[in-house]
């Protein structure tokens, strides 16, 4: 707990009491909710995804089971699981570059991109840096069978400073319901329905990890760049989780049929149910930490998309606009396909302001 308080005033949240009180309602809650990821199944990088560009920039830890990712003034890196998953349980142990770090995304997400150029499908974590002693930002987004036009961006800051040591980031995407993980709490869950159609991911995918410059809007929409004196900037990744149905996309045999059993496996693991316990714990961190959800932006959607779930206590904390009465910020911006030759996919070109 004193770690996390710590943490929490060296990001300025300013403590008072209930403040006090919520981060350490969240502390609790953590600690309830771990059983989900006590015995996960950890593979070797080797076993399991394969360099996708910036070879020398990836570099294997001497175990095999862990790696890092370098951005330098020449190019980034990335890796790509080695199968496409039609669903499963994505995860990894993170640690994110400090210091100054504007410009910088890290992304930890799934796609079919390579081969549904036109109509892929995309679950994303995306890691902004920020300017030296500000904090990581980060957002999640969900895209169906091309809907790019139809972005469902989330924003948050974090309870803790990313780049001081690993934290577990985890996707389970299943066919009814897609949970985004970081460490035991669920922060963000979308459940399918008949009126999203396409909307919703259904393809198989891989799990991309990359590192890039994306200067032209990750940080204060593009205002502060890159800046390479500060170069390497170093991501790492271990313990390594890919928990599916390999499958072939381009195969006419219907995958879920065969994956019928693997999907079942994945709706019976705990991390899967939505327990009362997971649900406080996710509404603690969007009640604390989400500054923007595209369920309340109403400039952009005058009627919310059909898989939001409207929340009277979030509502009343947004403006029209989708993010928050008082801090936080959205600006639009042209989204930048970053297709493929061995260059990662961004999943939004939105951005947040420090």
């Amino acid at each position: 707990m004193d770690d996390l308080l710590r943490c929490c005033y060296g990001f300025g949240f300013g403590f008072g009491a209930s403040k006090t009180f919520a981060l350490f309602s969240i502390f609790l809650l953590i600690s309830i909710t771990n059983a989900a990821f006590n015995n996960l199944t950890t593979i070797p990088f080797n076993q399991g995804y394969s360099p996708l560009f910036g070879d020398g920039n990836l570099v294997r830890s001497p175990s095999g089971k862990g790696v890092r990712l370098l951005l330098d003034r020449f190019t980034g890196s990335g890796f790509i699981s080695s199968n496409l998953y039609k669903h499963g349980f994505f995860s990894a142990n993170i640690k994110l570059p400090s210091d100054y770090t504007a410009g910088i995304c890290v992304a930890f997400y799934t796609s079919n991109g390579d081969v549904f150029e036109k109509s892929h499908d995309e679950l994303d974590f995306e890691f902004l840096g920020n300017l030296e002693g500000k904090p990581w930002r980060f957002q999640t987004n969900l895209y169906g069978n091309g809907s790019t036009n139809r972005g469902r961006e989330e924003r948050y800051r974090l309870w803790f400073d990313p780049s001081k040591e690993f934290h577990r980031y985890s996707i389970l995407w299943t066919a009814n319901k897609t949970i985004f993980y970081i460490d035991e709490v669920p922060i963000r869950e979308v459940v399918k329905n008949d009126a999203m159609g396409g909307d919703y991911p259904s393809k198989p995918m891989s799990l991309y990890t990359t590192i890039w410059d994306a200067s032209n809007w990750a940080t204060s929409g593009g205002r502060y760049k890159v800046n390479y004196k500060y170069a390497p900037f170093v991501a790492e990744f271990k313990d390594l989780v890919l928990e599916g149905c390999p499958t072939d996309p381009i195969e006419q045999v219907s995958a879920a049929d065969a994956c019928a059993e693997k999907d079942a496996y994945l709706d019976s693991q705990d991390y899967a149910i939505m327990t009362r316990k997971r649900r406080q714990a996710m509404r603690w961190f969007r009640q604390r930490f989400m500054y923007y959800s595209y369920c309340y932006d109403t400039l952009r959607y005058p009627v919310p998309p059909p898989e939001c779930v409207i929340s009277r206590d979030e509502k009343q904390r947004f403006k029209d606009t989708g993010r928050l009465r008082f801090g936080g910020s959205h600006h639009k911006q042209s989204r930048q396909s970053k297709r493929r030759s061995r260059i990662p996919i961004s999943s939004s070109a939105s951005n947040s302001n420090m």
